[in-house]
């Protein structure tokens, strides 16, 4: 059996689009008959409900996958306040792991041809005392897509995400210019500069949609490029 494919997305930031990109990507890799899960290994600013901790993102991604997944599958690590992970995760009592994580993954990218990882906020986010988000996507092996908000101060977390993801040891397969609600200048400038700037491909252009439709962030997407 080949090794199972899969994509790493980052964020030049936090609250830049990452969930609403990995769910594009996840349609558009279904659209081209691939049975796909998603993954948001760790989520802070969960909310309490019946059945436990649970985070909109990581819902989302569990609804989009191919096949039916427990949410623990998805999320294996849920925090309720909205604040840095591995705080949150010392204010639980918990340390992440990313062996676990890595174990989780492999069990889902087993029964499927791809998974969709999200991480969580930036590429260099602490997950414990001693790994952070970069080091997660290296354990996991997997190639890069970075989403890059466009808003001012933009080029310059690209160009530091993009530089720090290669220094990383890790692919950086392609890169997504994603509009915010709020409307920057010249959008289509910056968008320019960083197709010079960065050695990656731009794999979409996103505009900003209210309400969110996953086809129509597809539609934007060349999945091809992180296969």
């Amino acid at each position: 059996m080949s090794r199972p494919r899969g994509i790493f997305v980052t964020g030049t930031d936090t609250g830049i689009g990452k969930t609403v990109i990995s769910l594009g990507l996840m349609q558009a890799l279904q659209a081209q008959g691939l049975s796909v899960a998603g993954m948001k290994p760790v989520a802070s600013g969960c909310e309490r409900t019946p059945d436990g901790l649970r985070n909109d993102d990581a819902v989302q991604l569990q609804q989009q996958s191919s096949i039916p997944l427990e949410y623990a599958d998805v999320n294996p690590y849920a925090f309720e306040p909205a604040i840095a992970p591995h705080l949150a995760a010392d204010g639980a009592g918990v340390a992440i792991s990313t062996a676990h994580i890595h174990s989780a993954w492999r069990s889902l990218a087993a029964r499927v041809d791809c998974v969709v990882v999200e991480g969580v906020g930036g590429w260099r986010v602490p997950l414990n005392a001693e790994e952070d988000v970069a080091d997660l996507a290296r354990r996991l092996q997997l190639d890069v897509c970075m989403v890059v908000g466009l808003r001012l101060g933009c080029l310059n977390h690209a160009l530091l995400t993009g530089a720090a993801i290669v220094s990383s040891g890790c692919r950086l397969t392609g890169w997504v210019a994603n509009h915010l609600p709020e409307a920057m200048e010249l959008p289509d400038e910056n968008i320019n500069t960083l197709k010079n700037k960065l050695s990656s491909p731009l794999i979409g252009i996103v505009p900003a949609l209210e309400p969110v439709d996953v086809k129509k962030v597809a539609a934007c997407l060349d999945a091809g490029l992180v296969r």
